[in-house]
């Protein structure tokens, strides 16, 4: 039989366009969900498993420690890297929303300070760290499945499902954080009522690993495993070939991380401990500007097949160099400013957000491609995108100086507009090698 047919024996049913967009989506989802559902419940739980005699040290040990789970990320890019280039994209993309389903079931069933002391805060520490590696190993896997079984004329378009499912996650928890806000009283929340969305984190990741064990391979990955006949790639070898790629992946998304965790992630609790808004209004507002951010991810993915990635990517990333400032002027302590902020900030986003799965995916041959993207990408998230959170509330809260970290997150932005600049175009590109 020969190399050709033998493939095409084993990947004898390609995936539809529905089983792929469903599993990849849901699962992606999940593990966004837990993620955010960390940030937008801080402000009820912090004092729980911390000291809540000081409820400010509470606040910043919760967020230092979302910052601190961010640190076992690159180890997940490089391990469900090293899984996605050697057994296959499948297992390693199920394999880590089990596991980030399992540390949202160990954050809900956490002890509180008050009963076992600082026992609570080492659960949550480890939970963190769980949750951690796995999510360093979905966004590659996920992003390298996705970009290799789409059409290479939609490619932008199919990438941009990965930050479309994510932030359904994050619009779930958000609108959850609404309904728990206004259904229970706050002592119920400081009770039980934040560890809700952790119980449902923790089924639904249950749901994702059923859905992603019943996926079929990409033909991508099928031609790498074609018995004897293919030459294996040293791990270490082809990441020090690939460097100036990994130097790029870092460059693009340095920027693009920090911006996306400050408007689309913590806005809303942000505004809450920090601003003194209504926490239902400010929530509410966090998810009318992420139906804003859902609608804008595909029709910049659809632009981005049409006139190329790095046209897209520059204009999204001066968009936010020169709006951040505006809108963060604009935020004072109402949630139509929150709205509008985040509405507006969160559409230029979107340009980089929709694409820069297919952009990494085309960066790197099938080989490494996962392990390639994902070791970079964590590295650079954990680095900048886990510490702005801390960073932001830390330069407002504790040194009243929060011009500072305006300073440092538009200059990051200015590093990512740098990086694209020096890109090669790579839209259509042959994934299959």
């Amino acid at each position: 039989m020969s190399t050709n047919a033998a493939v095409a024996g084993r990947v004898r049913k390609a995936p539809s366009t529905r089983q792929t967009l469903m599993s990849t989506g849901v699962g992606n989802a999940v593990e966004w969900f837990d993620w955010n559902v960390y940030a937008t419940f801080a402000p009820f739980f912090s004092k729980q498993l911390f000291n809540g005699a000081d409820p400010t040290s509470a606040i910043l040990s919760t967020l230092a420690v979302f910052a601190v789970g961010f640190l076992a990320r690159p180890f997940g890019g490089l391990v469900f890297g090293w899984i996605g280039d050697r057994i296959g994209r499948r297992t390693s993309m199920t394999l880590a929303v089990a596991l980030a389903a399992f540390g949202s079931l160990l954050i809900a069933l956490a002890p509180t300070f008050t009963s076992v002391g600082a026992l609570a805060s080492l659960v949550l520490l480890v939970a963190r760290l769980i949750q951690g590696l796995a999510h360093g190993g979905e966004l590659p896997s996920s992003q390298t499945y996705l970009s290799e079984v789409a059409p290479r004329e939609k490619r932008g378009l199919w990438s941009s499902l990965i930050y479309v499912s994510g932030t359904m996650g994050v619009l779930f928890g958000t609108f959850l954080g609404v309904v728990l806000t206004s259904v229970l009283s706050k002592a119920q929340m400081d009770s039980f009522g934040w560890r809700i969305p952790f119980f449902l984190g923790a089924v639904l990741g249950l749901y994702g690993l059923i859905m992603r064990a019943r996926m079929p391979e990409t033909e991508a990955f099928e031609r790498l495993t074609d018995g004897a006949k293919k030459p294996r790639h040293p791990l270490w070898r082809s990441i020090v070939e690939h460097r100036k790629q990994a130097l790029q992946v870092i460059g693009m998304t340095v920027g693009l991380t920090i911006i996306y965790y400050v408007w689309g992630v913590v806005a809303p609790a942000f505004a809450i401990s920090s601003l003194h808004i209504d926490p239902t209004q400010a929530l509410w507002a966090g998810v009318g500007a992420n139906v804003v951010f859902l609608i804008a991810l595909p029709l910049w993915g659809r632009v981005s097949d049409r006139i190329g990635r790095k046209k897209v990517l520059i204009i999204g990333g001066v968009g936010v160099a020169v709006l951040h400032f505006p809108m963060t002027w604009l935020l004072h302590n109402a949630a139509w400013q929150l709205f509008i902020s985040m509405s507006v900030m969160l559409v230029f986003i979107a340009c980089s957000a929709a694409i820069v799965p297919a952009a990494y995916a085309e960066m790197f041959p099938a080989h490494i491609r996962t392990v390639g993207v994902g070791v970079p990408y964590s590295i650079c998230v954990a680095l900048f995108g886990g510490t702005a959170p801390y960073l932001q509330q830390l330069f407002s809260d504790v040194f009243h100086q929060s011009w500072m970290f305006n300073v440092y997150a538009v200059l990051m932005v200015v590093v990512s507009i740098l990086t694209v600049l020096g890109l090669p175009e790579t839209k259509g590109k042959d994934l299959r090698h």
